[in-house]
């Protein structure tokens, strides 16, 4: 078993920044891929950003690349996702998930939900214009 949690969210006015942290504990190993997805109201759960514990490896959704940047603190176990420049569109809840089955070298595959195994109980973004 995997435990994540989710921190950092939050209101913002358009155009700021938030800092959005997941830790990890449990069964955590250095082989998995720890990854942020999105769900807004009425839409579906979207890849956002992911990223490989031990290689440091990471991948982005196109729509969010330049303006999101996920990076992680070995000493706590913990990734993080910075997003600068928001937008009104960015307003969701953010899960983190993680996935022993993706491997490290697919990186396409970090944004498939469906291998992502454990997920955090989520964080509110909400952007306001």
């Amino acid at each position: 078993q995997v435990q994540l949690v989710e921190s950092g969210g939050g209101l913002v006015q358009t155009g700021g920044s938030l800092r959005l942290s997941c830790a990890a504990s449990g069964r955590f190993f250095g082989s998995y891929v720890i990854g942020w997805f999105r769900q807004a109201p009425g839409k579906e759960r979207e890849f956002v950003a992911a990223m490989q514990w031990s290689a440091g490896f990471t991948y982005y959704s196109d729509s969010v690349k330049g303006r999101f940047t996920i990076s992680r603190d070995v000493a706590k176990n913990t990734v993080n996702l910075q997003i600068d420049s928001l937008k009104p569109e960015d307003t969701a809840v953010y899960y983190c998930g993680t996935s022993a089955r993706v491997l490290a070298y697919s990186l396409p595959n970090y944004s498939r939900r469906d291998l992502y195994d454990y997920w955090g109980q989520g964080t509110q973004v909400t952007v306001s214009s």
